[in-house]
């Protein structure tokens, strides 16, 4: 029986997939959403929330007691050109 060979996801996969996912959720989402949305653990969720945070992709920001993190103007703009380079490499076949 051959193991099928697990395909891992690339840093800003993971940027993205974090990203689109507090976009879904209107611009604003706490730990909770994201971590269901980018399907990631709790801690490599934190770190990762950390590197965005420190590349001014998101703002973390308390709401009523709750954290909270807010897609910035430039995470906005990263979503769309990573979006434009996910299609440039599907036009040859190779998926990100």
């Amino acid at each position: 029986m051959q193991r099928e060979r697990k395909e891992y996801r690339s840093r800003a996969r993971i940027y993205a997939d974090i990203l689109n996912s507090i976009l879904k959720e209107g611009g604003k989402s706490g730990p909770t959403h994201i971590l269901l949305g980018a399907n990631l653990s709790y801690d490599r969720l934190v770190k990762h929330l950390g590197q965005l945070v420190d590349l001014g992709l998101i703002t973390e920001e308390m709401d009523n007691g709750d954290k909270v993190y807010k897609l910035t103007a430039k995470g906005a703009a990263f979503l769309q050109e990573f979006a434009k380079v996910e299609r440039f490499a599907e036009a040859f076949g190779i998926n990100m």
